[in-house]
C-alpha cells in the first residue's frame, strides 16, 4: 500500500493502522498481526452542488463527491483460498441455473 502511487491508497492504510490501534484499545485484541480482513468495502456520502457560471448567461453545475469507507477486521488465521474453477465446473453450474429457472406466463 505504501508504494502504490493512487492517492485512495493512503487513505486505505490510515484507516486500516487506526482499526488495528482501535482493536487493540477498545476490543482486547491481544496481538495485532493476529487480524485479517475480513470485509472491506465503499458507501457513497452525500455530495455539495454548487452552480459555477460561465459566460453569456450559461452556467454549469459542480458537484463535490464524497464516500465512505467500511473495513472490518477479524481476529485469528484467515480462512484458505478457495481452488479455482475448472471450465467444466463453471458449464455444470451453468446448465443447472437454467434448468431451475422458471419461465413465467407458460403451461
Amino acid at each position: 500500500m505504501a508504494d502504490c502511487g493512487k492517492p485512495g491508497a493512503k487513505i486505505i492504510k490510515e484507516v486500516l493502522l487506526e482499526a488495528q490501534d482501535m482493536a487493540v484499545r477498545e476490543h482486547n485484541v491481544e496481538f495485532r498481526s493476529n487480524l485479517y480482513i475480513a470485509v472491506s468495502g465503499s458507501g457513497r456520502g452525500q455530495g455539495l452542488k454548487r452552480i459555477r457560471y460561465h459566460g453569456r448567461g450559461y452556467f454549469g453545475i459542480m458537484e463535490k463527491v464524497y464516500c465512505h469507507y467500511f473495513v472490518k477486521l477479524v481476529e485469528g488465521p484467515p480462512p484458505p483460498r478457495e481452488a479455482p474453477k475448472t471450465a467444466v465446473t463453471h458449464a455444470k453450474e451453468y446448465i443447472q441455473e437454467l434448468r431451475n429457472r422458471t419461465i413465467i406466463h407458460t403451461l
